[in-house]
């Protein structure tokens, strides 16, 4: 593994870099990777984003989105750049699997592997590794990167303050999590200080919605709520129909599941999505119920305790019945 020294030797000179985070990136995932490309291109790095897939529009107003890549629509010229680059930054996820297609790519690269994180057991891909499964976002340490282990804070300007404010607000649940914590304040405030808006970066992200988006959000809680009381858990389960008929793109599914969580005494939510290739799962809980247990075990998943995905080959409705009768497994934590 690269030491500190050695790491900040190698970037005192310009590099080709490549930064890349998961497949359908959210807010943390493209917050970070841009945050940390506003810092790097101020030190002449010649600096490329690339995500393996599209991401949510709500998010195409961050500052430097108009340079991101896209792997599935410019794939030869994505190859090219991480096949030259002598730095790769890997952010917000462990395993090279999270980044489809693009992993094998990453994988065979000679370049150095920066990975910067919060997820439970990363792969040994990396040859250096800033990690912390208690950091509410990968913004968070991509800012404690800078500023501690570089010392850079001065290079925090209005664009790298933006977009780190973006990651950490959207993976905190607009702050609302047990793991923001009171240096995640801290660090928010210094954002602020740097040019972060919040108010502006809020009503960006989460008052951006389609008329489409609105009455599939209507759907989703008038006719595809189901409520298990005596679990204390939430389902919503949407079919490909559902999604065709609103016409829903990437990122419009992107946060009902905390409508479910939403009600009085629930502790877990499931947010079951059937796609074209296969079903989608996103379980959001309170308190100390293991949501990313559920995920690994049953649905090739996992995350956070309290925020974690999976995904099934099987039809929609079998995950459904599934879902049920896994919660009894876990009725002694539901109705704690």
């Amino acid at each position: 593994m690269l030491d500190i020294a050695s790491l900040t030797e190698l970037l005192a000179q310009p590099q080709k870099i490549v930064i890349t985070t998961h497949h359908k990136p959210d807010g943390d995932a493209m917050g970070s990777s841009l945050g940390l490309y506003h810092y790097l291109i101020q030190q002449g790095h010649h600096t490329t984003v690339i995500t393996p897939t599209d991401y949510p529009q709500f998010l195409n107003w961050m500052p430097g989105d108009e340079d991101v890549i896209i792997y599935t629509d410019h794939t030869a010229e994505a190859a090219k750049l991480i096949a030259e680059a002598r730095i790769i930054f890997c952010l917000d996820f462990n395993a090279l699997s999270r980044i489809n297609e693009m992993g094998v790519l990453v994988g065979e690269s000679d370049a150095v592997k920066i990975l910067i994180d919060h997820h439970l057991e990363p792969e040994d891909f990396d040859d250096y590794r800033y990690w912390d499964i208690n950091a509410c976002a990968t913004a968070q340490l991509v800012y404690k990167f800078i500023v501690e282990e570089l010392n850079h804070k001065k290079l925090v300007n209005k664009d790298v303050a933006t977009c780190l404010y973006t990651g950490i607000m959207t993976d905190s649940a607009s702050f609302a999590l047990p793991n923001t914590t009171p240096e995640v304040h801290r660090i928010a405030a210094d954002l602020m200080d740097a040019g972060a808006v919040n108010w502006q970066i809020y009503d960006r992200v989460y008052n951006n919605a389609s008329e489409n988006r609105l009455r599939f959000l209507g759907v989703c809680l008038s006719e595809r709520l189901e409520v298990l009381y005596e679990y204390n858990t939430a389902i919503i389960a949407v079919s490909k129909q559902d999604l065709e008929k609103y016409d829903i793109i990437t990122g419009d599914t992107e946060g009902i599941v905390n409508y479910a969580l939403s009600i009085s005494g629930i502790r877990l939510a499931v947010f079951i999505v059937e796609r074209s290739d296969k079903v989608k799962l996103s379980l959001r809980s309170k308190g100390e119920f293991p949501a990313n247990d559920i995920c690994k075990k049953y649905f090739n998943g996992g995350g956070h305790r309290n925020a974690a995905g999976g995904c099934s080959n099987d039809s929609l409705e079998q995950v459904i019945e599934k879902i049920k009768l896994i919660i009894p497994e876990y009725k002694k934590l539901l109705i704690h």
